[in-house]
């Protein structure tokens, strides 16, 4: 049994038609739901009542913890390649049903078997979206095993068929960027043209982190379970981590990095005078995450956030707070971006004395006034460990994509012990604030495909122009001409084939390349270029170093792409 476990502030759903043999009858057509925890339920072979009472157990046991009275049982047949058949998978569905009954608890049975249309709004806490695998039985999961056969090829062309142009699995195939293998289930295999757009996003970022003085680190991806029993996630975030088993000792790949950034803090001691100490790490994390809740590059299994972490006294947390608002704008506005910021305030299942938690609050409101940013208020969205303040990202689509995040924690300081000596000579414990800009650059990547439809900034595209030669005997002049730009350390290509002008400038305009340097026997005898737009604008008569000095000037400048 496979379930994507999702804390949720509203879910929507409507029934369309059955599409299964077996099918649940209903009177009902639609719900909306509020508040409530949400089972997407994949029913495999070789599950029983048994294992559906697990699962419903660890479900009731995380409703009480947060306090929910809703629990939406959702039968989601996208999780899992080894599916029951419809009949049994509809008693075992019913089953769960009666399981979950429980004194103060509504319980809702989304009918099984049907097509449905839905929308779901996802709370902003960690612990919000889990994945979950309840196992049938060693024997099960080993014929299971057996019946697998590993597929080593690319996952083919074809299973990303009838997407549309703008989606950004389709415009990545375009522009060569990535790949998926099955050896490494939803990781992503950077091509040479998507390891461009990943390190100069990364190259960005650690621009933007000099100028707010953070120091960048790194540290090991393992670590023994002690460490995560310590930071709660082996309690909380079980499920989603990539276990290893060495010997006695019980290691785990690192899904977030704050435990690890923790200890560097912890090596030394610290005076008040050394915060806040601004850390910046890009290290890859790992993520468990059921198959059915993977989306393109939008959503894997290993990935690097922008992470930052920021020990800070209690009262710097405001002028932090400040400067992160502003560094956040910073990076927007080079993408040309609007965005809108949330406050999320403390969930009635919180950590931590309520005075603490409305000082916090008030810091980041004050902060956010100070800056003359509008901002609206998720009532009770909090993450269990502190207030956050999240912001939307809203594209060329006006889709929203939920990406910064600026998070105040004061539990897990205690939790490790963490302090520092104050001005009055005594211990004092640290703030530490959560925070990323990009968010994950596998997800931001897919983002920006979508909201410039794969037409990049210069200094963000893999390739920086195409030179083509009009023909044959331009050839050698269309490779001279090469050379000068890649001197120049521009990203460039050369077109000496023996297509047609036409088809170089569609095979160009399809890869999304910004610029095409024609040249041909006019160019040649005049030692000039003819410059195309991705727009498809031309001109003609260019002098080389002024094209070249011009393309130089848009990319440190990072422009925008003119429409």
């Amino acid at each position: 049994m496979r379930i994507l476990q999702l804390d949720v502030k509203s879910m929507d759903y409507e029934l369309i038609a059955p599409e299964a043999s077996e099918y649940e009858k209903s009177d009902k057509r639609s719900e909306h739901i509020e508040n409530a925890l949400v089972l997407l339920t994949t029913i495999e072979k070789g599950d029983n009542e048994e294992v559906a009472k697990k699962a419903v157990d660890a479900a009731l046991e995380f409703a009480k913890k947060q306090k929910l009275d809703k629990l939406v049982l959702y039968p989601f047949a996208h999780l899992g390649d080894n599916l029951e058949g419809p009949k049994r998978a509809m008693e075992i569905f019913k089953a769960m049903d009666e399981l979950a009954k429980s004194p103060g608890l509504e319980i809702i049975h989304a009918p099984f078997g049907w097509n449905k249309k839905w929308s779901i709004e996802i709370k902003g806490h960690p612990l919000a979206e889990q994945s979950k695998h309840y196992g049938a039985g060693d024997e099960v999961l080993k014929k299971e095993k057996e019946r697998r056969k590993l597929d080593l090829s690319i996952v083919k062309k074809s299973d990303w068929n009838n997407l549309p142009d703008s989606d950004h699995r389709t415009i990545g195939e375009l522009m060569d960027l990535y790949s998926f293998q099955e050896v490494s289930p939803s990781m992503v295999y950077w091509h040479p043209n998507g390891w461009i757009i990943y390190r100069e996003l990364k190259s960005f970022m650690r621009e933007i982190e000099a100028l707010y003085d953070y120091k960048e680190i790194s540290t090991p991806a393992l670590a023994n379970v002690a460490l995560w029993h310590v930071s709660g996630h082996i309690d909380h975030y079980k499920d989603n981590m990539f276990l290893v088993d060495e010997g006695a000792d019980q290691l785990g790949l690192k899904p977030m990095n704050c435990p690890s950034t923790i200890l560097i803090y912890k090596s030394r001691r610290w005076s008040y005078k050394e915060l806040p100490f601004r850390t910046a790490i890009f290290d890859k994390l790992y993520r468990r995450e059921v198959s059915g809740a993977l989306s393109g590059v939008f959503r894997v299994q290993e990935l690097t956030t922008d992470d930052g972490h920021i020990f800070v006294s209690k009262e710097g947390v405001e002028n932090e707070v400040t400067l992160l608002l502003e560094s956040i704008d910073r990076v927007y506005k080079t993408f040309g971006m609007k965005y809108h910021a949330k406050i999320s305030t403390m969930p009635d299942d919180h950590m931590g004395d309520e005075k603490l938690w409305e000082e916090a609050e008030n810091a980041m409101k004050a902060a956010l006034e100070k800056n003359n940013m509008e901002y609206t208020i998720n009532e009770k969205d909090g993450a269990f460990y502190g207030p956050k303040i999240d912001f939307d990202l809203e594209d060329s689509r006006k889709r929203l994509w939920q990406c910064a995040t600026i998070q105040l924690d004061y539990q897990l300081p205690i939790r490790f012990g963490l302090s520092f000596t104050g001005e009055d000579g005594k211990e004092h414990m640290p703030v530490i604030i959560h925070r990323a800009i990009l968010g994950s650059i596998e997800r931001f990547t897919a983002v920006l495909m979508e909201h410039y439809g794969g037409k990049l900034p210069l200094w963000l595209s893999p390739v920086h122009a195409k030179i083509i030669s009009l023909s044959e005997s331009s050839n050698a002049y269309a490779e001279s001409i090469y050379k000068k730009f890649k001197e120049s350390k521009l990203r460039v290509e050369l077109d000496v084939s023996d297509k047609k002008l036409e088809k170089k400038i569609r095979e160009a305009q399809l890869s999304k390349v910004p610029y095409m340097v024609i040249v041909g026997p006019k160019e040649q005898e005049k030692k000039l270029i003819s410059l195309r737009k991705s727009n498809g604008k031309q001109e003609n008569g260019l002098e080389i170093d002024n094209v070249i000095a011009s393309m130089k000037k848009e990319i440190e400048e990072r422009r925008n792409p003119e429409a």
